[in-house]
C-alpha cells in the first residue's frame, strides 16, 4: 500500500469526508500533492477496490457510504496480519516480546504527536 493510499484511507476512516462527497480529479490531487497522476490513479483504483469510493464515468470519484463496524473489522484484519509478520521477524532475530512491545509503544506514541 502506498503512502498516499494510507493517508487517504486514514482520512476516510476518521470521517473527515462525507458519503457522496466529490473527490478532486486525479490530476488536481496529483498537482496539489506534487505526485504523479499515475500515483493518484493507483490510489483511487485501490480505494475503489477496497470499497471506499465509487467512480461515475464522466462525473468523477465520490466517497462511498461506509458501515463503520465493517470498516473497523477490515482494519483489524489488516493490523492482525501485519502484527503476525512483525512477530515472526522479531522471533527470527531473537527479539523478546518486551522489546517488541517497547518499540510498538514508542511508535504508537510518536504517531499521536
Amino acid at each position: 500500500m502506498s503512502k498516499l493510499n494510507s493517508k487517504l484511507k486514514k482520512i476516510f476512516l476518521k470521517g473527515y469526508v462525507d458519503p457522496g462527497e466529490h473527490l478532486p480529479s486525479m490530476r488536481e490531487l496529483a498537482q496539489d500533492l506534487s505526485v504523479s497522476v499515475i500515483t493518484t490513479k493507483r490510489a483511487y483504483e485501490d480505494l475503489e477496490k477496497d470499497g471506499f469510493v465509487f467512480t461515475i464515468r464522466g462525473k468523477g470519484t465520490f466517497v462511498k457510504e461506509q458501515d463503520s463496524s465493517i470498516l473497523k473489522e477490515k482494519q483489524f484484519i489488516v493490523i492482525e496480519s501485519l502484527a503476525k509478520s512483525i512477530s515472526k521477524e522479531a522471533k527470527t532475530i531473537g527479539m523478546s516480546l518486551s522489546e517488541l512491545q517497547d518499540i510498538l509503544a514508542m511508535i504508537y506514541e510518536e504517531d499521536e504527536e
